[in-house]
């Protein structure tokens, strides 16, 4: 009975976690996005609640998917002046040896009230810091509201930015000092690449040299949010609707969308990280970030998600 005790007691003599579960890390987050900056898999969350309250961002590192660090505050609206609440959606990236994070600001809805910025910081955790002191995109343009953002960088190492919602997507081409836009050969700054039944969250990846463009669809604060994605041969597209690969399942969790993909570096390995609602939970801001495994068949088609309570094994980098 003595050693039994003491086994539950001494962390020394825990059983090693064989797998993540899920959610991953506690706390309401959504919206993540999940990278890999060296030996370290990130996930960068939207801090899932009121809009007044939603002014700030935490990050998680993991040398594994299993065992998580938390690291608080990487970026509030206090190093955000224009900013005064609801920030989501972070997108960060790296450039030479700095971090971009870009993030949306004050749920806009006219010209002037806010939009998507820009911060930089030295290192994946920060702390970041505005980066240009005003809105990076600050307008609707083409119905699409400035939100949701996602940087992607091409084969040919230019820069391009996916982002809207209110069922519109844009594409611009990023400078690559992040300042602004690079026009199209048309002249114009932004194009819009909407596919079929987007709301908004768009994620791009590329595979076996063809381009993964996935978003979400539904209302983010009910149970039929979902994922759904095409497959082009440009990041242009055009982006024809395959189908559904992410939504709710009702003996696990409902409201499940607005993920990321992790690829292990240099292997065909994927993993889909997202947000889900709980069962039993209704609140819009219940939301917590999820991990599972993302497979293909044998035509590069994804095969539907099987969201899992277990979460991912361990896969050291």
């Amino acid at each position: 009975m003595l050693i039994a005790l003491l086994a539950c007691s001494m962390p020394g003599w825990a059983q090693e976690k064989k797998t993540a579960g899920n959610p991953v890390f506690p706390g309401w987050y959504a919206d993540p996005e999940g990278i890999v900056f060296g030996k370290q898999y990130w996930i960068f969350p939207t801090y899932s609640a009121p809009y007044e309250q939603q002014v700030f961002f935490d990050a998680f590192s993991s040398p594994d998917l299993v065992h998580w660090t938390k690291h608080p505050r990487i970026l509030d609206n206090q190093r955000v002046k224009w900013a005064n609440r609801a920030m989501w959606a972070p997108a960060v990236i790296k450039k030479g040896k700095k971090y971009f994070l870009f993030f949306g600001a004050n749920d806009m809805h006219k010209k002037g009230e806010g939009g998507i910025g820009v911060a930089v910081a030295k290192k994946p955790g920060g702390p970041y810091k505005d980066y240009l002191g005003k809105p990076l995109i600050d307008e609707v343009i083409n119905g699409a509201q400035p939100i949701d953002q996602f940087v992607f960088q091409d084969k040919d190492g230019e820069y391009y930015i996916y982002y809207g919602g209110w069922g519109h997507c844009n594409v611009g081409h990023l400078k690559k000092d992040f300042t602004g836009f690079i026009p199209f050969e048309d002249g114009s700054i932004f194009k819009e690449v909407t596919p079929k039944d987007y709301v908004e969250g768009p994620f791009m990846f590329i595979r076996n040299g063809k381009y993964y463009f996935m978003w979400s669809e539904g209302g983010w604060g009910g149970p039929n949010y979902r994922v759904a994605y095409a497959i082009a041969d440009s990041p242009m597209g055009p982006f024809e609707r395959i189908g559904t690969i992410l939504q709710q399942d009702t003996a696990i969790a409902t409201g499940a969308g607005h993920h990321s993909v992790i690829q292990v570096p240099g292997k065909d390995e994927w993993y889909i990280v997202y947000h889900r609602r709980p069962l039993g939970k209704k609140g819009a801001n219940e939301r917590e970030t999820c991990v599972d495994v993302m497979k293909f068949d044998a035509d590069g088609k994804i095969i539907p998600i099987k969201m899992t309570f277990e979460g991912v094994a361990p896969r050291p980098l």
